[in-house]
């Protein structure tokens, strides 16, 4: 049975509807583990450092199209809600087109500059020529990834979640295979990782594209259009809270790998990066999970379905509460062997990462809280709320927390600045779902 997005949500329909975004994501983080798990077994651990440094480059490009795929969604859906398809399926043409003109600018940049920011980003003598081999290579692929991040936004809008889905796990499987080609058999080393990822960039981004351009059966289809200026800025703004965050992660990202060196030196920077993968991967379900919600809250806000606003929000509360719990009894448990899997060779590494990862753990009970909140009100069209809270929780909170806890605490404090960031953000978004629930009558 096909599910709308102007039917009533049960606990099972919710879940329905929402598992292909959740199995996207949680599929997503497993392709990025392999990936790591290849460069880091099959060519060294300073090879996995020189991807975490180059890391937030790739944070900056897909911010953009974060913003336009989740502030462009959002409308549309709102859009398709208030019964103009055809408008609604203009829009979305627009937006795809602003995505390839601006990832073809972003790349030719970073292409141009890339020893420099290599650099900046903080890699080493020992590491330069891995970062700016893998961070151009990447580059070449820019526009194939920011369309694949913006399609899988508006396949949920189009109810076809499922779709987004199988191409999720083509483009992972063609990534994973291709590791294994060009890392493991043909030994491109760093490059090869590169190039395999772009592949699978490839396949999550062409393949929607002629799904769009020929006839179907979604609710959206590429058609002619035109610039809607005010549409495109709104878009920006209303999105403009996932663009902070992918840039503030990237921020983040840097910080921690500067004081990782300044702690530890190379090793450390790897155990960041293991744990960046491990909690990708932990994190996505719920990430998915609130990608899924967004076009039924969005939908329904512009219908003015405000009992249906209602009946979803509560049903995502308690769903994420419960998830929380297990994630984080999942990530005690799994420490060890999730170290292991990425640097066993190395026994003194290995232990300090897994020390790592239990002491980042609690972080999972309630960073639920921040995703849904900013994901909720940018569904609702109120970027600048949405902006708020990932601008507190990303560039105010983690960055202070990163640069104060380790001059007091050391090492521990690198390992905990996140946690007590997220707990910090949770207090203020609670207090605004329950401030503007009046509002908007959820």
């Amino acid at each position: 049975m096909r599910i709308q997005l102007s039917d009533h949500f049960t606990y099972r329909r919710l879940l329905r509807f929402t598992l292909p975004s959740i199995v996207m994501m949680v599929f997503t983080s497993i392709y990025s583990i392999v990936d790591g798990a290849f460069v880091s077994n099959c060519v060294s651990s300073n090879a996995l450092s020189s991807i975490n440094i180059m890391l937030p480059l790739c944070m900056v490009t897909a911010s953009f199209g974060f913003m336009l795929g989740t502030g462009g969604s959002a409308i549309v859906a709102k859009t398709l809600g208030e019964g103009n398809r055809e408008l609604a399926r203009r829009y979305f043409t627009m937006l795809l087109w602003a995505v390839a003109i601006l990832s073809g600018v972003v790349a030719l940049f970073s292409i141009l500059y890339m020893r420099p920011i290599a650099y900046l980003l903080g890699a080493s003598d020992l590491l330069i020529e891995d970062c700016v081999t893998y961070g151009t290579i990447l580059m070449y692929g820019n526009i194939l990834f920011m369309s694949q991040v913006t399609f899988q936004s508006f396949f949920i809008v189009a109810e076809k979640p499922k779709i987004g889905l199988w191409l999720t796990v083509a483009s992972g499987l063609t990534n994973m295979f291709l590791d294994y080609l060009f890392v493991y058999v043909y030994q491109w080393g760093i490059a090869g990782a590169a190039w395999a990822t772009n592949a699978g960039y490839a396949v999550g981004s062409i393949i929607p594209l002629f799904y769009f351009i020929l006839p179907n059966d979604s609710l959206l289809r590429l058609t002619k259009t035109k610039l809607y200026p005010k549409i495109l800025l709104k878009s920006c703004t209303n999105g403009f809270s996932e663009m902070v965050s992918s840039l503030s992660a990237s921020v983040v990202l840097f910080l921690l790998n500067l004081q990782m060196m300044r702690f530890v030196g190379e090793d450390g920077v790897a155990a960041i990066t293991v744990i960046m993968y491990v909690d990708f991967a932990f994190t996505a379900a719920a990430c998915g999970f609130c990608m899924g919600v967004a076009p039924i809250v969005g939908y329904n806000y512009g219908a003015q379905n405000h009992e249906e606003l209602h009946n979803v929000f509560h049903k995502c509360m308690f769903i994420l509460c419960i998830t929380g719990f297990v994630i984080m009894a999942a990530a005690e448990l799994l420490a060890d062997t999730v170290a292991g899997l990425f640097v066993s060779a190395n026994p003194a590494l290995c232990e300090m990462t897994a020390y790592g990862f239990r002491a980042y753990s609690p972080i999972y009970l309630i960073f639920w809280v921040n995703v849904f909140g900013s994901s909720f009100f940018t569904a609702l069209s109120n970027g600048k709320l949405s902006a708020l809270i990932s601008f507190l929780r990303t560039l105010v909170f983690r960055v202070g927390m990163i640069l104060l806890l380790p001059e007091i605490f050391g090492l521990n404090g690198v390992w905990v600045a996140i946690v007590v960031s997220e707990f910090l953000t949770a207090f203020i978004t609670i207090f605004l779902l329950i401030r503007q629930k009046k509002v908007y009558g959820y």
